[in-house]
C-alpha cells in the first residue's frame, strides 16, 4: 500500500524508518515501578497530530472535534470511561475507521485515511489488550507472520531471526525464537508482541491495556522495558484503566468523556481524583470494605480434583470455603486453574474426586441449571460469549436464566409485559445505560453490559455469588460501581467468591485471599494484610504460605 498525501512525498521521506539510528531508539538502565518512566524531557518534535477528529455512527458522536499531539520520546496516557470514544479513535488512527471530518498527520505528513497498510509502512504500531498470537506457531512466525512472501521464507528466515534475537537483546526482550508461542508465559508473550511491533520499525506505539494479565513483577519488568524504548526516541500511547500506573509512567494524560476531550494535563499537575473525576464527570469516591463476622459456609470443597477432557489434572485436591458475609478472593496469573474453578462452581465440571457442598449439603448433580437452583449467582468471565447473547434483546438477557418461572411464563407461554416490567426496573435500578429494552444487547458498551449481568444476578437474592473477573476491561467508574454491589451483596448475607487479576480490586473489596497456581490453593491471609508484592510471588509460585493442596 502506497503513502498519499498533498506533497506527494516519497516513502524514503516520510515513513524513514530504521532501529539502527541511535537518535530513534535506545537503551537505559531499569526503574523501579513507582519512578518515573521517562528521564529525559519529551522532544519538541511532534511525531503524532490528530486535528479536529470528529466521528458519527448514526446519530452517536463518537468523536466530537478531538485534537492531539504526540512528540518524540513522550509517553501520552489516554483515559476515558467504556465508551467515552478511545477505541474509536485507535480505530481510526489506525486506518480502520475513516473519520467524517480532521485530519492525521506522522511526522509531519497527511496520513492517508482508512489504510492500516499505510499506518503500518509510516510506524504505527500497536500491542492489542488480548494478544494476537498464534498459540500452535514459534515466536518467530509470529512476528514474521505477514511481512515476508511465502516463497521468500527460506532465504530470509536465518536474517529474520538473527533480527529478532537482536532485538530481544537490545531492549531487553529475550524469547527464543524456536519457542513455541503455546508454551510461553504471559510476560513472555507481551515481550513477543512488543517484539512484532519493533521488527516492523514502529517508532510509535500504541499499548492498549498492556499491564491487564501481569503480576507486579512482571509489571514492573515490563516498565523497564519501555523505559528502553522511550529512552532514546520511541514515542507511547498508553491506554490504561490503572490510574496509579498512569501517574507512574506518563508524561502528559489527556481524557476522554462522551466522545470529548475533556481534560490534558502534564503528569505532575493530576492525582487518581482528579483523573477519576475527569472521567466520569463527578467525583467518586472509592468503595471501602468494612469488617464482618461471616456466617456459616455457603461453600465447602474438600480434596476436589478436576480433569480436563483429556485427561490432565486441571485442580489439585482443592479445600476451602466460603461463609455467609464474606469476600473470598482467589488470585492468580491467568491460566493457573481460574477457569477450570469457575466452571465446577457454574456446574460445568463435574469433580474427578472429592466433595462439593452447597449450603452444608453434599452436591450431587452439576448443571448450570442446578446451580442456579441451588441460589447460585453467575458473574461470568467473558461477558460477551458466557455472559449475554449479543443478537438478543437487552430484555431476552435480563430473563435468561429465570425465562421459566412465574411471572415471566405461565403455562409454556411467555409474559411480554412482565419481562418488558422487569427490565426497566433492573435498568433504573442498577444504571444500564446506552439502549432500550427492545434493542440488541450487542449494543452496549462493556460497562453497561456488566451492570446488566450484576443486576441479572443480584435481583435473585443469591446466597452464592461467583463473580469471575467482575471488573476486567471496566473504567474507574464502572468497576467502582460493580465494587460497591459486591460489598452491598456481601453485608447482606451472600457469600461472594471473587476470581480476579486485578489485585487492587481484590485488596480493597476481599476479606480473605488464597493464590491459585498450577491449580494449587495457597492461603495468603487477610486481604488487610497483604501487599500486592506478596501476592506477586505467590501468584507466580515463588513464596509458599499455608497450602491448600496435597
Amino acid at each position: 500500500a502506497g503513502y498519499r498525501s498533498s506533497t506527494q512525498p516519497t516513502e524514503a521521506t516520510v515513513c524513514e524508518r530504521s532501529l539502527d539510528r541511535p537518535e530513534v531508539l535506545g537503551i537505559a538502565p531499569p526503574p523501579s515501578l513507582r519512578k518515573r518512566l521517562s528521564v529525559n524531557a519529551p522532544s519538541s518534535e511532534v511525531v503524532l497530530h490528530l486535528n479536529g477528529i470528529t466521528k458519527r455512527f448514526g446519530p452517536l458522536l463518537a468523536n466530537d472535534q478531538i485534537t492531539l499531539k504526540l512528540h518524540r520520546g513522550e509517553v501520552l496516557a489516554l483515559l476515558g470511561e467504556n465508551g467515552a470514544g478511545k477505541t474509536t479513535l485507535m480505530n481510526i488512527l489506525y486506518g480502520h475507521y475513516v473519520a467524517d471530518a480532521g485530519d492525521l498527520r506522522v511526522f509531519g505528513q497527511v496520513l492517508e485515511p482508512g489504510s492500516p497498510a499505510a499506518a503500518l509502512q509510516c510506524g504505527l504500531g500497536m500491542v492489542h489488550q488480548h494478544f494476537t498470537l498464534a498459540d500452535n506457531l514459534s515466536v518467530l512466525d509470529n512476528i514474521t507472520l505477514g511481512t515476508t512472501p511465502l516463497w521468500h521464507w527460506s532465504l530470509r528466515h536465518r536474517e529474520a531471526s538473527r533480527k529478532v534475537r537482536e532485538l530481544g537483546e537490545r531492549f531487553g526482550l529475550k524469547v527464543d525464537p524456536r519457542a513455541r508461542v503455546g508454551d510461553l508465559s504471559v510476560g513472555e508473550r507481551q515481550r513477543v508482541e512488543i517484539l512484532k511491533a519493533l521488527y516492523r520499525d514502529a517508532r510509535v506505539l500504541i499499548l492498549d491495556e498492556p499491564t491487564a494479565v501481569l503480576t507486579p513483577q512482571e509489571t514492573e519488568s515490563f516498565f523497564q522495558t519501555l523505559r528502553q524504548l522511550v529512552e532514546n526516541g520511541l514515542s507511547l500511547i498508553f491506554i490504561s484503566h490503572k490510574l496509579p500506573e498512569v501517574l507512574a509512567i506518563s508524561d502528559r494524560i489527556a481524557v476522554l468523556r462522551d466522545g470529548r476531550l475533556v481534560l490534558e494535563v502534564p503528569r505532575e499537575e493530576a492525582s487518581e481524583a482528579s483523573l477519576a473525576t475527569a472521567m466520569v464527570g463527578r467525583e467518586l469516591a472509592l468503595p471501602q470494605r468494612k469488617p464482618s463476622t461471616p456466617g456459616d459456609p455457603v461453600l465447602e470443597l474438600q480434596q476436589v480434583s478436576v480433569n480436563g477432557p483429556d485427561g490432565q489434572r486441571l485442580l489439585r485436591s482443592l479445600s476451602f470455603q466460603v461463609c455467609s458475609g464474606e469476600i473470598v478472593g482467589i488470585a492468580g496469573v491467568s491460566g493457573n486453574g481460574q477457569r477450570a474453578l469457575a466452571d465446577l462452581i457454574s456446574g460445568l465440571h463435574t469433580p474427578h474426586s472429592g466433595t462439593l457442598r452447597l449450603h452444608g449439603k453434599v452436591l450431587e448433580r452439576f448443571h448450570p441449571r442446578n446451580m442456579l437452583e441451588q441460589q447460585v449467582g453467575r458473574i461470568p468471565e467473558d461477558r460477551h460469549v458466557q455472559g449475554v447473547v449479543p443478537d438478543m434483546t437487552l430484555a431476552e438477557n435480563a430473563i435468561s436464566e429465570v425465562y421459566g418461572k412465574p411471572p415471566f411464563s405461565r403455562s409454556g407461554w411467555l409474559n411480554f409485559g412482565a419481562r418488558q416490567q422487569f427490565t426497566e426496573q433492573l435498568v433504573q435500578r442498577f444504571d444500564v445505560r446506552g439502549v432500550q429494552a427492545r434493542a440488541p444487547i450487542r449494543q452496549l458498551s462493556g460497562g453497561n453490559m456488566q451492570k446488566l449481568i450484576l443486576g441479572r444476578v443480584l435481583t435473585q437474592d443469591p446466597r452464592l455469588i461467583l463473580a469471575n473477573q467482575p471488573g476486567r476491561g471496566l473504567d474507574v467508574g464502572a468497576a467502582t460501581y460493580v465494587q460497591e454491589q459486591l460489598l452491598e451483596a456481601r453485608n447482606g448475607g451472600a457469600g461472594v467468591l471473587l476470581i480476579t487479576e486485578d489485585l487492587e480490586e481484590l485488596l480493597r473489596i476481599a476479606d480473605r485471599v488464597l493464590v491459585i497456581h498450577r491449580g494449587r490453593l495457597t492461603e495468603a491471609g487477610s486481604a488487610h494484610d497483604l501487599s500486592p508484592t506478596r501476592l506477586g510471588l505467590l501468584m507466580a509460585g515463588q513464596q509458599e504460605a499455608s497450602p491448600h493442596a496435597a
